[in-house]
């Protein structure tokens, strides 16, 4: 157990460490909230648009955001905390803390953090759509709705996880 949480709490750190490091240096580009973020704002966009709504982006002038139109209609901003980093992070840290094969654990890894970031991109379409189709529910389904979906896919990503690793022989046995 005290393994389990050290190399949770650890690899955490150590990821959302990198992060911050990466966020302050995103301070001075040229890509507004920083690259990443600025990455999920235009592919979401192009998302979107395989829906038939016309979707576009553009940095706030002010703010550390993107702007999201629909269909020319201001919705909602772009931050940071939308690129599912955060959340890749979460997912990583506990994927690291049962790790038993290096290989498989990369490997799940990678698949894991490119599936959260694709149905994160598939999440914010889907919610600015629904913004846009009844804006009356805005807060219910910012708020609730579909982070429930994101963080319940991690959820089930770490249950495929668990359940596929193999016992550990007990020592005391």
């Amino acid at each position: 157990m005290l393994l389990f949480l050290g190399l949770f709490f650890g690899s955490y750190l150590v990821l959302s460490g990198l992060y911050g490091g990466y966020l302050h240096l995103s301070e001075e580009s040229a890509y507004k909230p920083d690259l990443i973020t600025h990455l999920v704002a235009k592919q979401s966009t192009a998302v979107i648009r395989v829906f038939e709504y016309e979707a576009m982006v553009a940095p706030h002038p002010d703010k550390p955001t993107m702007k999201l139109y629909v269909n020319g209609d201001y919705l909602a901003r772009i931050i940071e905390g939308c690129n599912s980093v955060s959340i890749i992070i979460l997912f990583m840290a506990f994927v690291i803390a049962f790790a038993q094969q290096w290989k498989k654990t990369l490997l799940y890894l990678l698949t894991g953090a490119v599936l959260i970031y694709s149905v994160n991109l598939i999440r914010i379409a889907v919610l600015a759509i629904a913004l846009y189709e009844y804006p009356q529910h805005a807060s219910w389904l910012h708020g609730i709705v579909f982070p429930g979906l994101i963080y319940g896919m991690v959820f089930l990503l770490w249950i495929v996880w668990v359940r596929q690793l193999k016992p550990i022989a007990n020592k005391h046995e």
